[in-house]
């Protein structure tokens, strides 16, 4: 149900038909087993990813990536998300935590630990969520304590995608206890074995087999090699990192939704009512032609956002993240309407465990929440729409369009 590959580049279109086969190929039992929580990760699904090069796509060649777009990555993760959304997150970390590796790591910390994700040897995830708050995330209570070459973290984090398994962490920690929260956070890769334990693995309505912990820093030391970027910088590596962050849930949500879809349209076309295909029924028709209007325009604007991304990277004086943030809110918001559509034109037997339509909509629930929910979305779109009316002043006045446009008198503002 893709219709818009001559937006793509020969390179990208020959991506998504090589993804395509790797998610063909994915065992069912694994989404299963992963769904009966029944594993902790899906190490066999990220080894085979990594085999066939298909990790940090965005990131250089000589740390085992590929060089290629962020459009291209989008296109990858939207084919991944058909598997749904655990198996879309374990693959999307490689990107997420890779670009604060790559965009302000050193030589070593891209060595040790981008190259180690990206060929799928070791696991990592990221610390943002603390008990007492997700979107405050600059209201981090997690501490770090310098001491001669060394950081003394204390502190924890939870709903940890990966924490149970992963190998190491980027998390944050505030340095400076007087600065406002951003000015005064840094981010740090801890391994665990350095001592960080796993307190509490949630049960979750979905997005199951993933491990999602707590995790606990009780003096756990950390050589200052294992910062990331500037003392007190970490605002700079949290706002690029919800480049990635925001626009792969973005795309996995779209092939969540699109899964979904496509088995409610065949469904439509064979379960018959009063004689013939119910999809002969506008109240079923139209709800597919509904459905598939919002995801081609979900799809076209995380394209936009990619583009914007991309744009980015090469210098073009564009901040993307007022667009990630639209392509985030409006792909998940509209994922999730559509997974319900698709459970609504099965029946009642799209309730049962005999479709995944019901382990789809469990999946696609956490969607508008996770990496910044959609009302923080929202307020970061409005901050950046007002923030963009001071540069519009080359636009036409189209105030002075109106009849009585000179009348000022009747424009009262307080």
């Amino acid at each position: 149900m893709i219709e818009n590959d001559f937006l793509s580049t020969e390179e990208e279109m020959k991506l998504r038909m090589e993804v395509k086969d790797f998610v063909r190929n994915v065992d069912p039992e694994l989404l299963r087993k992963m769904d009966r929580n029944e594993i902790d990760y899906p190490f066999e699904f990220i080894h085979e990813a990594a085999k066939r090069k298909l990790l940090g796509l965005r990131f250089p060649r000589k740390y085992g990536g590929r060089e290629m777009t962020w459009t291209a990555e989008m296109i990858a993760l939207e084919e991944i998300g058909v598997l749904g959304m655990g198996l879309g997150c374990s693959y999307a970390m490689v990107s997420i935590v890779g670009e604060a590796i790559n965009r302000f790591g050193s030589d070593w910390q891209n060595q040790t630990f981008l190259t180690s994700i990206i060929n799928g040897e070791k696991l990592s995830a990221e610390g943002l969520t603390e008990p007492r708050g997700g979107s405050d995330f600059f209201g981090s209570t997690t501490r770090a304590v310098r001491k001669e070459d060394k950081w003394i973290i204390n502190g924890e984090k939870r709903f940890i995608a990966g924490g149970k398994a992963a190998d190491f962490y980027l998390i944050y920690a505030r340095t400076d206890p007087k600065a406002p929260g951003h000015k005064a956070l840094t981010a740090f890769l801890v391994e665990k074995d350095m001592g960080v334990k796993v307190e509490e693995v949630y049960n979750l309505l979905g997005f199951r087999g993933m491990g999602t912990a707590r995790i606990l820093f009780k003096n756990v030391e950390v050589p200052d090699k294992y910062r990331v970027g500037e003392i007190n910088g970490g605002a700079a590596i949290f706002n690029q990192m919800m480049v990635p962050e925001r626009l792969t849930s973005a795309a996995g949500a779209i092939g969540t939704a699109r899964a979904a879809l496509e088995i409610a349209t065949k469904y439509s076309s064979r379960r018959k009512a009063f004689g013939v295909p119910i999809r002969f029924f506008q109240a079923v028709s139209f709800k597919i032609a509904e459905s598939v209007t919002k995801l081609d325009a979900a799809r076209a604007l995380v394209h936009t956002a990619s583009k914007a991304a991309d744009a980015a990277v090469k210098g073009f004086p564009v901040d993307p993240r007022r667009l990630v943030s639209e392509a985030k809110c409006f792909a998940t918001d509209v994922s999730w309407e559509i997974v319900n559509i698709a459970m609504q034109i099965m029946g009642g037997i799209g309730y049962t465990q005999v479709y995944p339509i019901e382990r789809l909509l469990r999946d696609m629930r956490l969607a508008p929440i996770w990496t910044g929910s959609n009302e923080i979305m929202k307020l970061l779109i409005q901050h950046e729409v007002y923030k963009m009316m001071k540069y519009a002043i080359n636009d036409r006045d189209v105030e002075m369009d109106a009849m009585e446009w000179h009348k000022e008198a009747e424009k009262v503002y307080e």
